[in-house]
């Protein structure tokens, strides 16, 4: 059984060594579309649900690892900024305020599928239209949900977190060792009952 990770992000790469030294890389490229009907809360879930399908489908008996994370703020979902001007305007809102960070994460293996959802809470301080546009020429903010990486120079504007650094970072870690733990358990056990 191979352990495959269905994203590009480095992030992620990087925190899943903690549990896997060694997996494969295969991001997942799908359509990122949400049904109209579906709340914000399960976004993520969705997605990296489609994600982790997707390369299921490719890789029969090999265990995914599917994420997608969300910034929600004053009651909208901020994906990947897609020119300055969004990143600026998501900053903007970012400002002075709170918001939340919701990264979903799918495991799957043949026809055993679990998924879960975790969540954190970040303050920012008030940010001058200077700072949003230095950080915004550092290029740093075009890849990231929410216009910001909390991992580099976006932490320059985090006055507090509530919940799990590395959700914010997007993937919560150690909540994902223990649910593999069980997921992989799970399957074990169904395995010897057939």
């Amino acid at each position: 059984m191979k352990i495959i990770l269905a994203s590009a992000s480095p992030r992620r790469q990087e925190l899943l060594k903690l549990i896997y030294p060694k997996f494969e890389i295969l991001p997942a490229n799908v359509a990122e579309k949400l049904p109209e009907e579906i709340g914000f809360e399960f976004a993520p879930v969705y997605l990296a649900a489609m994600k982790a399908e997707k390369v299921a489908g490719e890789n029969p008996g090999d265990l995914i690892i599917a994420a997608d994370t969300i910034v929600i703020a004053d009651n909208q979902m901020l994906g990947k900024p897609k020119t300055k001007e969004e990143a600026f305007q998501m900053l903007k809102l970012l400002s002075g305020n709170t918001h939340k960070v919701i990264t979903g994460c799918c495991l799957q293996l043949d026809a055993h599928t679990s998924c879960f959802a975790h969540e954190s809470l970040v303050h920012f301080y008030p940010l001058t239209d200077e700072e949003i546009c230095a950080y915004i020429a550092s290029g740093e903010p075009m890849d990231k949900a929410g216009a910001y990486g909390i991992q580099g120079k976006g932490a320059l504007f985090v006055e507090s977190i509530e919940g799990d650094y590395f959700n914010i970072m997007g993937l919560p870690i150690a909540r994902l060792k223990r649910e593999l733990d069980a997921f992989l358990e799970e399957v074990q056990e169904e395995k010897h009952e057939n």
